[in-house]
């Protein structure tokens, strides 16, 4: 991702040893997460897969996954299957050590090491991405460029995204992925389960009924702007999924695709209809104060009111707000909680 992502999910990597890259593919029993976990019959292939670049066929079922961009090596773990390689991340990792909690916790229930990972700092390794000599290459979530898939292809076939960078729902990641590994049906079962915990999830929580949520971005270093993510980007795009209204200012860039927008302070009247802010913050700083102290941001009815969810930057919960197939399970019920809390204040 680049840096223009701002705080949405930053993904860096560090190359392991050479042994790791030997980790072959391996599956798993089903469980709460991954319901329908399986092996692929031979008989499944070849299967052709859609994407923005065109058409890719895999002739024959992959022994050895590797997947690069972010949450992509998820939908493989959720189906227990272990990739050779993955990147790593800095963004949310509590530990730091290149692998978010719920994916250290699925990589433990499966009893495997953790896989190979890689730089994808300045973009992607295409060197290490080799060395794992992988079978196949999942970025349905991604934001590939034509070089980038180009050069992939020439190590395994790659499941690029189907239509904008980065704006790939987590269904459609497993979809594309899933089907990529000849578990099609299997990945059917697993977003069916994660739909229904996410509805449970929001059921728990009646406070975000019909309320309009913005997902944004405001520097408490420079309040001359409020950036916000359009329905191009997942975060937002998932909670009008769920039947959230859209807020005025988001709905009037639906055909954009471009996945963050901002405004000027001096316009922050474009804000008055949105129910709840979700933003990021600095750990331990009191940013809604911040915000209603501004003599602009701070006229917008939500922010006057307190209606402003603070994701604490860096965190495994901020992180998860970009929904991944491990990621839901792991934190659902914190983020809901988190927003829903902030609008009874």
């Amino acid at each position: 991702m680049r840096l223009s992502r701002l705080l949405g999910l930053t993904v860096t990597a560090a190359l392991l040893t050479a042994s790791l890259a030997a980790c072959s593919t391996s599956t798993a029993a089903p469980s709460e997460e991954s319901p329908a976990a399986g092996t692929a019959s031979a008989d499944t292939f070849p299967v052709t897969i859609d994407h923005v670049y065109g058409t890719t066929t895999i002739e024959k079922k992959p022994e050895r996954v590797a997947t690069v961009a972010w949450g992509n090596a998820e939908v493989p773990l959720a189906l227990g299957v272990v990739p050779v390689g993955m990147a790593k991340v800095t963004w949310g990792d509590d530990d730091k050590d290149g692998v978010l909690p719920w994916v250290e916790d699925k990589l433990t229930e499966l009893g495997a090491e953790t896989p190979a990972l890689w730089d994808e700092t300045d973009g992607i390794d295409f060197e290490a991405v080799a060395d794992t000599q992988p079978d196949v290459i999942l970025a349905a979530y991604s934001g590939l460029t034509q070089e980038d898939y180009d050069t992939l292809s020439k190590i395994a076939p790659v499941v690029a995204y189907p239509d904008v960078a980065w704006g790939t729902s987590y269904q459609d990641m497993i979809r594309l992925d899933s089907k990529a590994l000849g578990l099609a049906a299997e990945g059917d079962a697993l977003i069916a389960d994660l739909e229904q915990q996410v509805q449970t999830s929001l059921d728990a929580h009646p406070a975000l009924r019909d309320k309009k949520v913005l997902f944004s971005y405001i520097d408490a270093a420079d309040m001359s702007q409020v950036g916000y993510y359009t329905k191009a980007d997942t975060r937002p795009g998932f909670l009008a999924d769920l039947g959230l209204p859209v807020p005025g200012i988001v709905e009037e860039s639906a055909d954009s695709d471009q996945f963050y927008l901002t405004v000027s302070s001096e316009q922050a009247q474009k804000f008055d209809d949105v129910d709840l802010f979700v933003t990021y913050g600095a750990a331990g700083s009191d940013f809604v104060t911040q915000l209603q102290a501004d003599p602009l941001i701070g006229k917008i009815p939500a922010v006057a009111a307190g209606a402003v969810a603070v994701l604490e930057s860096d965190t495994p919960l901020a992180a998860s707000a970009n929904p991944s197939p491990l990621s839901i399970p792991w934190g659902i019920d914190d983020y809901f909680t988190l927003l829903a809390d902030a609008l009874k204040k």
